[in-house]
């Protein structure tokens, strides 16, 4: 899997590319692995090859909450290259797969030697804000429906599959709402042929109807994320339909030059 099945890796010039590649390794993550938590030292960089990571936001009830969903378009933990060197929320696998992993020091050290990552690491920092910000705004003013449609729709760009491994649950936590509030809306769509859900698996059915269906959150982080990282042409050849996921050992890759 090139370097270039992440975004984010791939609006970079191979010139600066390169700065990364020798320090980037292949690594498989698993679904609901915890990557860190909040307040913890972070000691590594991810950049989503076909995993999906979440950031969630978790309260002393014991409630959690997606702030930002992270994939193929982003990186985590960037930010900890520039100094910022403690978690504010937990990391945790939304989908399995593979990331490129580097250290901070890493990271750090190529962007002083190129201003082009140094501005990468800035821009993706602004849209995964705004996403953050989005997210809030979502859940103060959205119906649970179409935040439902809204975040499985964002899963799949990122997952690239229509096939989403996620119980009620799981939505449930993502969403900030009950398990039988996700039960009711998941029937409705489900009804309505949207979708279709069965064994903790989630068939998205009509994409279509689901993107109607969807509150305006969902164009304005695409929007958004298109503006600030998919700057070059061979980005916009990313984000196209992959294999669907499946947990695979760690393995590291040789490593490679340029794109």
């Amino acid at each position: 899997m090139p370097l270039t099945d992440n975004v984010v890796l791939a609006s970079l010039p191979a010139a600066d590319l390169s700065l990364l590649a020798t320090h980037l390794k292949v690594v498989a993550v698993k679904q609901h692995q915890i990557l860190f938590e909040a307040g913890d030292p972070l000691e590594a960089v991810y950049f989503p090859l076909n995993a999906v990571v979440s950031l969630v936001v978790s309260l002393s009830t014991g409630q959690s909450v997606e702030a930002a969903m992270v994939g193929r378009d982003g990186v985590v933990s960037a930010l900890s290259a520039l100094d910022g060197q403690t978690a504010v929320n937990r990391g945790v696998v939304q989908l399995g797969g593979q990331v490129m992993v580097c250290s901070p020091a890493a990271l750090k050290e190529a962007a002083k030697q190129s201003d082009t990552i140094l501005s990468m690491i800035s821009r993706h920092e602004l849209a995964l804000f705004a996403q953050a910000q989005q997210s809030a705004a979502c859940m103060a003013s959205h119906r649970v429906e179409a935040r439902l449609c809204r975040w499985l729709l964002r899963a799949r760009d990122l997952a690239g599959s229509d096939a989403l491994p996620f119980t009620q649950e799981y939505l449930g936590e993502m969403l900030g709402v009950r398990r039988t509030s996700v039960t009711v809306v998941a029937n409705t769509l489900q009804q309505a042929g949207l979708l279709q859900y069965r064994r903790g698996r989630i068939q998205l059915v009509n994409l279509e109807a689901l993107e109607e269906a969807a509150c305006e959150c969902y164009q304005a982080v695409k929007s958004t994320y298109e503006k600030l990282l998919v700057h070059d042409h061979r980005a916009h050849r990313v984000l196209r339909p992959v294999s669907p996921l499946d947990d695979v050992a760690v393995a590291e890759r040789p490593q490679r030059r340029g794109s």
